[in-house]
């Protein structure tokens, strides 16, 4: 049966016509919600740690690079890659230093693509048009952290960007064509049903080329951790996350790429809830639902645009 959304591997296979691995970096860029410009706390979830592999560990971004094109050609046969720049916020540097790491791609021709994920407020036009100077020779994609397009859970999550930040930024990056994708948060504190229903409606009207989805969740050594011991926040089930899921998907566009349905943490660092780490089995119970429902992504996509 033909997939019920539109996944990232179909993505890639339908423009390299083989497998494409994304291969994550740290290239030791900082984050001004943790350095002093906008707070010292960083947004209340956070550690880089729990969900990337090489998040401060001083290994060379060229080395970084190397090591995993090698580990994956070994183990899964890949021979084209995607340099993700994932940890911290990737545009948060003047414009020699961002094109010199950038630049360290090009050391490697098994590199076909450049994913650069940052902060909807790290970005300005000169930033934009060195990142499209790579369109081409590679797919180019800045994924936004946008979390959610609700002012006031952006405060209490101490996101200290806004939902308007990311509609600038998110035009100024389709005015030089680059693909776009969002990152979103399900099950933040105080989030309602009715919050993730309007942000897939807010989301379904812009041209935007990717979501990708996490699930709110608790990691040893954030702001999180203590305020769980005081306020003991509830986190979504599984059944509940693959509802959420689901009716997004139906009111997303077809077109729209799932550049991840669930996300995972290092098991050192996770407290709660266990089951995200069991990825292939949501996945599944995904599949399921939509399949039981009879829908699919975009089932419901017309009835937010008219």
């Amino acid at each position: 049966m033909k997939e019920r959304f539109h996944s990232f591997n179909s993505y890639l296979q339908n423009i390299f016509g083989e497998r494409v691995q994304r291969i994550s970096l740290d290239a030791g860029f900082g984050c001004p919600n943790i350095d002093g410009t906008l707070s010292t706390q960083g947004c209340i979830y956070c550690n880089n740690k729990g969900f990337s592999k090489f998040a401060r560990s001083n290994l060379p971004l060229e080395d970084q690079i190397a090591n995993s094109v090698e580990f994956y050609k070994k183990r899964l046969g890949a021979n084209k890659f995607i340099a993700y720049f994932q940890s911290f916020t990737n545009t948060y540097a003047d414009q020699e230093t961002l094109s010199k790491r950038y630049d360290l791609i090009r050391k490697f021709p098994q590199i076909v693509g450049l994913f650069i994920s940052t902060r909807p407020d790290c970005v300005n036009e000169e930033k934009m048009k060195l990142i499209a100077s790579y369109k081409k020779d590679y797919l180019v994609w800045v994924e936004y952290g946008l979390q959610t397009t609700q002012e006031p859970i952006l405060r209490l999550i101490n996101r200290n960007h806004s939902y308007e930040d990311f509609l600038g930024a998110y035009k100024l990056a389709r005015d030089y064509e680059i693909n776009v994708g969002v990152h979103l948060i399900m099950g933040l504190p105080t989030s309602s049903y009715e919050n993730v229903i309007e942000d897939a409606n807010r989301l379904a009207k812009l041209d935007i080329q990717g979501i990708k989805f996490h699930i709110f969740h608790l990691l040893r050594g954030t702001q999180l951790e203590l305020l769980h011991k005081k306020n003991n926040f509830n986190f979504l089930t599984q059944d509940e996350y693959v509802k959420n899921i689901c009716d997004f998907l139906e009111l997303m566009p077809t077109s729209l790429v799932v550049l991840r349905l669930i996300s995972n943490a290092h098991p050192d660092y996770l407290i709660a809830p266990s089951w995200i780490n069991n990825k292939h089995a949501v996945i599944e119970q995904i599949r399921k639902e939509l399949e039981n429902r009879g829908t699919r992504q975009g089932y419901r996509y017309e009835s937010v645009c008219s």
